[in-house]
């Protein structure tokens, strides 16, 4: 595995903020994690890139992606470790909204219906957002056959994914930041 200590302090630098937000769940929280701050990173991304290889090493798949904008680039990280590996697996990004023209598609990439996929996420809270990414590309005719977060902050996304039998991995969790999830 990476240095995860590496990624923690990394987070700790450019992605954790202190202060009252809404998440994109709608839930109010008093820190955020801004993934996007580590993954547009060189260093961050690599990171990200080698521990997901080792994470999804158990899992044979085609292709890997996830919701835009969050996992467009560990998606393009993930793509440049497959090649180091020479292993074929190709990229998608879902949209939230079709494109309103052209072919109105949801799903970009070289992607095609029958490949065993993995959705990617920096990260996970209610898992929501890669739950919407799973409903798309199942539609659009893939097996999903994990999910994978760099950062879970342990408020119900794992349950989410084991309701709907979706293997899933991350990284890190909150208490890796020596935060303790909220109890309900």
């Amino acid at each position: 595995m990476p240095n995860l200590t590496r990624l923690k302090e990394l987070f700790h630098e450019r992605a954790l903020k202190f202060g009252d937000f809404t998440l994109a769940s709608g839930r109010k929280a008093k820190y955020y994690l801004d993934g996007k701050q580590v993954t547009l990173h060189a260093e961050g991304l690599r990171l990200v890139s080698l521990g997901f290889w080792e994470l999804l090493e158990e899992f044979d798949f085609d292709a890997i992606g996830g919701m835009s904008i969050g996992a467009d680039p560990i998606v393009g990280g993930m793509l440049t470790v497959a090649a180091e590996a020479n292993r074929d697996v190709v990229g998608f990004m879902i949209r939230k909204e079709s494109k309103g023209h052209g072919t109105n598609k949801y799903v970009e990439g070289p992607v095609k219906p029958g490949m065993k996929v993995v959705i990617v996420e920096d990260v996970v809270t209610t898992g929501g957002s890669a739950l919407l990414a799973v409903d798309r590309i199942q539609d659009f005719g893939c097996e999903v056959i994990a999910v994978a977060g760099i950062v879970d902050r342990l408020e119900g996304g794992a349950a989410a994914f084991a309701e709907r039998n979706l293997p899933h991995r991350t990284l890190l969790t909150i208490r890796d930041f020596g935060i303790e999830p909220p109890t309900e």
